[in-house]
């Protein structure tokens, strides 16, 4: 058994790696700059990875075949995930693109909300494809890695990457980008939103003008490296809050805690930056089925050099 802690690079197939985190992400500011003639949005973001994670295992099948397990989390199921989920198809398109014949049992505890624009599903795949080139003792070169997984989606390659960024086009355009540490209230209400809805739905705006990094930068800095949401938007919210109202709802409660709150991605989860030694509101009275979190954000992925 090898933990993430003991594992180093193989020259041959391990038998197991436990412990292996999926972190989330937070998307400081999102704009629709453009669409592409295939359909596809180009965006503007700042990814931001926060420590509201998952935990995969991965224990060697030599029959080749590929299975997943979702496994309780404090004596408690957490919700149940399609069989051929991200991270099984990352598993597979892996296992294909290198030609091997082993196989993986994939044990996972899902703790980050799915549709909640936090890129849960796609942080679990990139942490699949880091993982299993360890276990199985392969190795794709960086670029067929990267588009591999943009073949996966959007928000693969960005949690490849190793820290925060700054993302473009459709994802693939990633810029590491330093982030001063800070803290966060993250709200995921019970709904969730599909994210193909969002950017399907006629009245999303598609027309943002084009911001630079610099800019972002020297708002940071005149704001003296807070998170004021002084920079930007999410393209995203005014869609996401007519078709789930509680989102309005869970911005209304941040602010009801004089916290300024913004969606996420493409929802349903919003956050706030918590101020200077802040600790975490009142959860008391919250609706059934909300989950409310303090997050930090982290200084790089857990997985950066593997």
């Amino acid at each position: 058994m090898t933990s993430i802690a003991s594992a180093s690079r193989p020259v041959r197939p391990l038998k197991a790696l436990y412990d292996v985190p999926a972190p989330s992400k937070l998307n400081l500011f999102l704009h629709i700059t453009g669409r592409r003639p295939d359909g596809y949005h180009l965006l503007q973001s700042v990814f931001m990875l926060i420590d509201w994670c998952d935990t995969l295992h991965f224990e060697l099948r030599t029959d080749g075949r590929i299975s997943r397990e979702d496994l309780e989390i404090d004596g408690q199921m957490a919700e149940a995930l399609p069989a051929d989920d991200l991270a099984v198809r990352a598993a597979k398109a892996l296992q294909a693109a290198c030609g091997t014949s082993l196989g993986v049992h994939i044990g996972l505890q899902k703790r980050i909300p799915s549709q909640a624009g936090m890129g849960g599903g796609s942080s679990d795949a990139a942490s699949c494809l880091l993982a299993l080139q360890r276990l199985w003792g392969v190795r794709l070169p960086p670029q067929e890695l990267r588009a591999l997984a943009l073949s996966l989606g959007a928000d693969v390659p960005f949690f490849l990457s190793g820290g925060h960024a700054w993302v473009e086009g459709i994802g693939e355009k990633i810029t590491p980008l330093a982030l001063p540490p800070a803290r966060f209230v993250v709200v995921k209400p019970a709904a969730g939103l599909p994210t193909q809805g969002i950017f399907s739905a006629p009245g999303l705006k598609r027309d943002t003008e084009t911001a630079t990094i610099q800019g972002f930068a020297a708002n940071a800095e005149a704001q003296s490296k807070s998170f004021d949401f002084g920079f930007g938007r999410n393209d995203l919210q005014p869609v996401a809050q007519e078709m789930c109202p509680q989102i309005g709802q869970s911005l209304d409660w941040l602010r009801s805690r004089n916290l300024q709150g913004r969606m996420t991605g493409s929802g349903s989860a919003v956050f706030a930056q918590l101020p200077h030694e802040a600790d975490l509101p009142d959860t008391s009275g919250l609706p059934d089925g909300w989950k409310v979190r303090k997050c930090s954000n982290l200084e790089a992925h857990p997985l950066a050099g593997w």
